[in-house]
């Protein structure tokens, strides 16, 4: 078997992994940074759009467009 064939394999074996876990809900929290430097080291990245999961993630985010952290309501 060639190298590159090799590769592919182990490439997809990854991805088949990390998305069966992901999808399970059993990802740990580096199970999620290795998905994320995955996508990161093959050039995947979108865009959030409104009503997107990206963008309802963000939302909750505390911090502004700015990076600034957003300033919590007072109890009273």
């Amino acid at each position: 078997m060639m190298n590159e064939e090799i590769l592919k394999q182990i490439h997809n074996a990854l991805c088949t992994d990390l998305l069966q876990k992901i999808q399970s809900g059993e990802a740990s929290s580096a199970d999620l940074s290795v998905a994320r430097q995955f996508l990161k080291d093959n050039g995947i990245d979108c865009v959030a759009g409104e009503g997107t999961p990206l963008h309802n993630l963000a939302l909750t985010l505390p911090f502004d467009e700015d990076g600034n952290r957003k300033l919590q309501p007072s109890a009273g």
